[in-house]
């Protein structure tokens, strides 16, 4: 059985992410930061289906120290779990949303989005790249917000075009061992990301959705599809590849 690796995989696109792929047979570890019972949540839907199996393990991406005993906690459930050494699959996913006007950014909340959203993705790869069968994928969650220019978001949007320009970097670093390397930047997504803005403000998903070429924002299931078509064979000659997952988003 192919395993997966889902950082934020309890919630929003990681859980749709993670839904997708094991009712096409392939296992998980999904990642939570601080909602346990959401990732087990997750985990019994999955196995209920009969499909696939699935794990839960804790991780604080903006805590590079951890990464090391994450990695010995990957390569036990692994073997224990599905008798395995390696895994094929890569989801960088979690992340936190948010936005302050540049004015006003504070050097805590910058260091938070950055460790969170780009250190954490890229130092955590480091360490898992070395588990990842010769001709793996890896997917990152990006933003469309990295290629425009909502107010409030300089230093949000600004990170993820980062870690857009880093997916190309490690395509081409890594194709010698055939792992392709793409990223998915949606647009408005009505999930709980960002403190669960919509289900909190729904006053603006009318605006967005106008703003929308297809008429609506997204709902967390339009980008895990994306993300495990990415990851399947049916793109086996897409790499380092930034896709929008928007709906036509200001199109």
């Amino acid at each position: 059985m192919k395993v997966a690796i889902i950082t934020g995989g309890s919630n929003g696109i990681g859980k749709s992410t993670a839904l997708e792929l094991s009712k096409r047979g392939i296992g998980v570890i999904l990642t939570y930061h601080s909602n346990q019972k959401s990732a087990e949540d997750v985990i019994r839907e999955i196995e209920k289906n009969g499909t696939a199996r699935a794990v839960g393990l804790k991780l604080d991406l903006s805590q590079k120290s951890t990464f090391e005993d994450f990695t010995t906690a990957v390569k036990k459930n692994l073997e224990e779990v599905w008798q395995r050494k390696t895994f094929d699959y890569l989801v960088n996913n979690g992340g936190i949303g948010g936005g302050m006007m540049f004015t006003d950014m504070t050097e805590d909340y910058f260091d938070n989005i950055l460790n969170t959203n780009f250190k954490g993705p890229f130092f955590l790869t480091q360490k898992l790249v070395k588990l990842i069968e010769d001709g793996g994928r890896i997917v990152n969650t990006s933003s469309n917000s990295s290629s425009i220019t909502p107010p409030g978001y300089s230093a949000y949007g600004s990170l993820k075009a980062a870690l857009s320009t880093w997916s190309r970097y490690l395509a081409k670093e890594l194709a010698p061992r055939q792992i392709r390397v793409n990223a998915v930047s949606p647009g408005p997504v009505h999930s709980n990301f960002g403190d669960g803005v919509f289900d909190k403000h729904p006053e603006y998903i009318k605006p967005l959705a106008e703003q929308t070429a297809l008429g609506r924002i997204a709902k967390p299931d339009d980008v895990g599809k994306v993300i495990a078509n990415l990851l399947s064979d049916d793109f086996g000659w897409v790499t380092a590849q930034d896709i929008e997952i928007s709906g036509g988003f200001l199109l």
